[in-house]
């Protein structure tokens, strides 16, 4: 994983070099190509994670149509609750995509503290990489959060949100200093991560700068985990294999996006559905990925 993490540091220099380059325009049409590609595609093979899964535990425990009605129940009740409970929903989105993203970050370091520490610090280290880029990019979070759910945010608000949650980060991180030599050994490394997406958040505009975490940070190291996790083995081999099993399901979301798209399309701006709908495949598969990684935590054990 750490070559992978190396990867990341380079191609987010690239990134940076390309803001440099490019207007805010084609940032961010760049960057929807990049989260429709690689950012939808990291999360297209929930289902073949499921039967994964269920296949090390008790074959055939969950049947592939009841997984796959499940999965689209999931995502259409996060679609419907969005156009209903906009503030509600933007709230759970960042919820989950917080201890999500946490949780990828921080997973394969296998830090030596107890299950409830390590989620709430998962929760927190995401959070914060959510709110540096909010608080960098104030004004479009504003406008976007605005067009979803009519609510106006404060930069006051997000300010203080963004200190509270840094001061439980830094005494969260100085009792795991004490508690994980694990810990001890990556946080500098995991302090400088934090400098460069700050850098890339500061000097990049908001579709940008989550591009180049969401994509180089988080989809690639997440496509890595998966392909290892379903064929224990990362190779040429593998990753077609994986590709060729979740082009499908990377179709089907890029059709139901345009679909959502083009029925609400009147009444909300493009932002808003994007944001909505990426969250609605973000539900389902961050809890897909959480059981993934407790089953390698079980079977590393036995």
């Amino acid at each position: 994983m750490g070559k992978i993490y190396n990867i990341s540091i380079l191609l987010s220099f690239v990134g940076l070099w390309l803001t440099s380059m490019l207007s805010g325009d084609l940032e961010i049409l760049l960057g929807f190509i990049l989260i429709f590609s690689f950012g939808i595609l990291h999360g297209s093979n929930d289902i073949l994670l499921i039967d994964s899964i269920s296949n090390k535990k008790k074959p055939n425990k969950y049947p592939f149509i009841k997984v796959l009605i499940t999965y689209l129940i999931i995502v259409f009740s996060a679609v419907i609750i969005f156009y209903l409970i906009p503030l509600f929903a933007v709230v759970l989105f960042v919820l989950f995509s917080a201890f999500h993203f946490g949780e990828q970050h921080w997973e394969h370091k296998r830090l030596e503290v107890s299950n409830e520490l390590i989620n709430c610090f998962y929760f927190i280290y995401g959070l914060l990489v959510l709110q540096l880029l909010f608080i960098l990019n104030t004004t479009e979070v504003i406008d976007i959060v605005k067009s979803i759910t009519g609510y106006t945010l404060t930069d006051q608000l997000i300010l203080y949100s963004s200190i509270s949650n840094l001061i439980v980060f830094v005494l969260l991180s100085i009792f795991m200093y004490y508690k994980s030599l694990k810990f001890r050994s990556v946080i500098l490394l995991e302090l400088f991560h934090l400098l460069i997406f700050s850098i890339i958040f500061k000097v990049s505009t908001l579709i940008w700068g989550f591009t180049i975490y969401f994509i180089f940070w988080h989809s690639i190291p997440s496509l890595y985990e998966q392909i290892t996790y379903i064929y224990k083995d990362f190779n040429n081999v593998n990753i077609f294999s994986y590709l060729k099993k979740a082009f499908p399901y990377w179709i089907i979301s890029l059709i139901g996006i345009a679909i959502v798209y083009y029925i609400f399309k009147e009444e909300k701006l493009f932002y808003a559905i994007f944001f909505s709908f990426l969250a609605a495949i973000t539900f389902p598969h961050a809890l897909v990925m959480n059981k993934m990684f407790t089953n390698k935590k079980t079977q590393s054990i036995k």
